[in-house]
């Protein structure tokens, strides 16, 4: 198992923890050791319920369990998952959020079922390279985001999911055609002006779609288009990232200039002076200063149990090859993503249809 770091440290390496281990023995026979729990491995299972899918099944769950019972289970948990203790937590919701992960995640006592997922496929118009991404998610800690690039949109799918959105879900979407152009740095630390400026490029993308549809019905037999599309060059990027509601630190769906299809700047490493609006909060101070671009996204927000999903307005900023963060507007809360440097092998998706097939099938499994 692949664990992000501990919270909110995004830029740490991934933690690995091993969960069983396969014994090959002659004659194509093998024995299967659980690795769960502190008293070391013991008899498993492991099923191949079907191609790219596998269950694994422990026969000896008392070996999971503590001397001190389901409160020592849980500090230590605790300790290895977070890396504080339980008196380190003072705030009460997020001592809710932490004790549900535990509950939830506990009871299956190693008994999972793993389905492949393939690492999206990259294209030199790409604005940076696809891939994994750690991110910060308020109470929720840290989760792992995959993003991907779909023509004029890219999209960030959960991996790892929360009480709220689950994984599966696209937690944000960014609209490649619409960048925003964001003020001078003492502007910028106004919150309503971000969200004046976000608001008007929601309302622009509201208009253009609504020409669109209303072109759609002239019945001429002409596809409608887009008044403000720019032709697609070799320097013309596309991503699309899902959004999210009431599962991560901000959700939002920001609205961006109406401004053409990213610039040099993405690829010469140009910044802009970048600072956070007052009363946004961030789990990481520790956040870049200066950022490449901006375009306007939408997240997705939602209650306990995936329940009133929403998505909202919300600004996506480039800071670098491997770093971009999200403003959730509605939330007041900004998540920051680093990339998941880990090298994983075979993981490359056969086409790019194997990818989108992917990409609905693990969205289907939690919706």
């Amino acid at each position: 198992m692949y664990l992000p770091p501990h919270d909110p440290h995004v830029d740490d390496p991934m933690r690995f923890k091993p969960l069983f281990r396969v014994h090959l023995m002659e004659r194509k026979s093998a024995t299967v050791e659980c690795m769960y729990g502190h008293r070391g491995p013991h008899n498993g299972h492991i099923q191949i319920v079907k191609k790219d899918e596998f269950s694994t099944k422990c026969n000896q769950t008392d070996h999971h369990r503590m001397s001190g019972g389901r409160q020592e289970e849980f500090r230590t948990w605790l300790r290895e998952e977070w890396g504080r203790t339980l008196e380190d937590i003072f705030h009460e919701h997020m001592q809710e959020l932490i004790l549900m992960k535990f509950i939830y995640t506990s009871q299956y006592d190693n008994c999972l079922t793993y389905r492949r997922i393939y690492l999206p496929p990259s294209h030199p118009d790409d604005l940076i390279r696809p891939g994994l991404f750690k991110g910060t998610y308020g109470s929720h800690g840290l989760e792992i985001v995959m993003l991907s690039f779909h023509g004029k949109r890219a999209r960030g799918t959960k991996i790892t999911g929360d009480p709220n959105i689950p994984a599966g879900q696209q937690t944000v979407e960014i609209d490649l055609m619409h960048r925003i152009q964001l003020p001078d740095v003492e502007s910028l630390r106004s919150f309503n002006e971000l969200s004046r400026i976000v608001l008007e490029v929601r309302e622009q993308v509201r208009q253009e779609q609504q020409q669109q549809e209303d072109g759609a019905e002239d019945g001429d037999g002409r596809a409608p288009q887009s008044p403000r599309e720019p032709q697609r060059g070799p320097a013309q990027p596309s991503v699309e990232l899902p959004a999210e509601k009431g599962g991560g630190p901000a959700d939002g769906e920001a609205a961006a200039a109406a401004a053409p299809a990213p610039e040099q700047p993405a690829q010469s490493g140009q910044g802009q002076p970048f600072v956070l609006p007052v009363g946004v909060s961030s789990r990481n101070e520790d956040y870049p200063r200066t950022c490449r671009m901006c375009f306007y996204g939408t997240g997705l927000i939602a209650g306990h149990g995936f329940t009133s999903p929403e998505r909202t307005p919300g600004v996506f900023i480039l800071f670098d090859e491997d770093r971009f963060g999200f403003i959730w507007l509605e939330l007041k809360s900004f998540s920051l993503y680093s990339r998941v440097r880990a090298t994983f092998r075979n993981a490359e998706a056969p086409s790019p249809q194997a990818f989108e097939e992917m990409l609905k099938n693990i969205q289907s499994l939690t919706s």
